[in-house]
C-alpha cells in the first residue's frame, strides 16, 4: 500500500486566527459562500482538518472550484475570494 496514512488533526488555525474545528465549518447545506466561509473551507484542507475530496463531497464542489478558492487566497488574499471582485484579479 503506497498511500500515507496522515493523523486526522482535531483542529486547525482559521483564517480569523482562531481555532477551527470540522464543528465550526459550514453547514453541509451552504448555498451562500461568502468569503469567510470559503477560506474556512481552505484552511480546514490545508491544515489536515479534512481531506480535498471529503470538503468537495462535504459542500458539493468541484475540484477546480476549491482549487480556485485556493489560488485566489494565495495570489490576493481573502479578498481574492470576493465573487463580486473576480473579473478583475483574473485580468491581472
Amino acid at each position: 500500500m503506497t498511500e500515507h496514512y496522515r493523523p486526522r488533526v482535531r483542529y486547525v488555525i482559521g483564517p480569523d486566527g482562531s481555532p477551527l474545528t470540522v464543528a465550526d465549518l459550514p453547514p453541509k447545506d451552504t448555498r451562500r459562500w461568502v468569503i469567510r466561509r470559503k477560506a474556512e473551507v481552505v484552511a480546514a484542507v490545508r491544515g489536515g482538518l479534512l481531506s480535498l475530496e471529503e470538503a468537495c463531497d462535504r459542500y458539493t464542489l468541484t475540484v477546480d472550484e476549491f482549487l480556485s478558492w485556493q489560488r485566489s487566497i494565495d495570489k490576493h488574499g481573502l479578498a481574492g475570494l470576493r465573487a463580486t471582485r473576480i473579473q478583475d484579479y483574473r485580468g491581472n
